[in-house]
């Protein structure tokens, strides 16, 4: 008997030496709740299954999927909320066996309350907990209501003029009275090409951040149309500003890197702003 207690004590203390140790390993971000992936958009050059695995060789575990991507591997098709089950389920193997977990979707518009309702049924099969959408006006009551049904987090995101939630304020105005499950997609770089700073939008919107398309942007030049992503740390964005903003509001949740340049080959340049992503908060946190 006593022999049995020691052995099953033996056993206890190596579980928890074990789950000690997998704890230690974790960056600071990582214990704080801040979880960083991609978004596919990242490389919409090539198909589903390559962007998971350039996600597998940067390291990450996290990925926000979005629709229109083809599969590729021997699935046919692009990634859409309206796919069989059939295929579900391989998507999922797929993302499974290289370690990463479709965390999120989007971004999205669905034109009905029908196609609303069969979004949330596919997140809902495929575990995905944050839709990144940006609903019609008329639509956020039924989007709150299924958010809640399903539990499924809203992430409504801001892109540039002409949306309907490209500054805060809209945003604040839109989602007045709906739930603490409707909350924002923070693209601080399209905040910053808007004119706006990102780090006093993030102050507006304190308490409902639900994720982030986290980017650095180069400065705009005379002529040029668009200022495009930079090797985090090297733009004009206050990245440390953000995340200490982000710590101030107890943020738990996804940082999706959604790297627009470098489209060919971005893998080197998103090792960079991981790098720099863990300095800093290293230092913030």
């Amino acid at each position: 008997m006593k022999q049995q207690i020691f052995f099953k004590s033996a056993l206890l203390l190596t579980a928890a030496i074990l789950s000690f140790t997998a704890f230690a390993k974790k960056d600071k971000a990582e214990k704080a709740g801040w979880q960083l992936g991609v978004q596919s958009y990242t490389f919409h050059k090539f198909n589903f299954c390559q962007a998971v695995d350039k996600t597998q060789q940067l390291g990450l575990k996290n990925m926000e999927v979005y629709y229109g991507q083809p599969l590729g591997g021997d699935m046919e098709g692009t990634m859409d909320y309206k796919m069989d089950k059939a295929t579900q389920e391989k998507v999922l193997n797929y993302a499974k066996s290289k370690g990463v977990k479709i965390k999120a979707s989007g971004v999205i518009i669905c034109s009905n309350e029908a196609e609303w309702e069969q979004l949330f049924q596919f997140a809902d099969a495929m575990g995905i907990e944050i839709i990144t959408c940006e609903p019609e006006y008329k639509h956020l009551k039924y989007v709150d209501e299924l958010a809640n049904k399903y539990k499924i987090d809203v992430a409504i995101h801001n892109h540039p003029k002409p949306s309907n939630y490209w500054n805060p304020d809209l945003f604040l105005k839109a989602v007045d009275g709906l739930s603490n499950r409707i909350g924002a997609c923070a693209d601080v770089g399209h905040w910053a090409r808007m004119g706006l700073d990102p780090v006093e939008c993030l102050k507006k919107i304190d308490g409902r951040v639900k994720s982030l398309h986290f980017k650095d942007i180069k400065a705009k030049e005379e002529g040029e149309a668009e200022q495009h992503d930079v090797i985090w740390g090297t733009g004009i964005l206050d990245i440390k500003g953000m995340l200490n903003e982000l710590k101030a509001q107890n943020f738990k949740g996804l940082f999706s890197i959604e790297y627009e340049y470098a489209w060919e080959n971005s893998v080197p340049d998103i090792e960079k702003n991981i790098s720099y992503f863990k300095t800093v908060t290293n230092e913030v946190l």
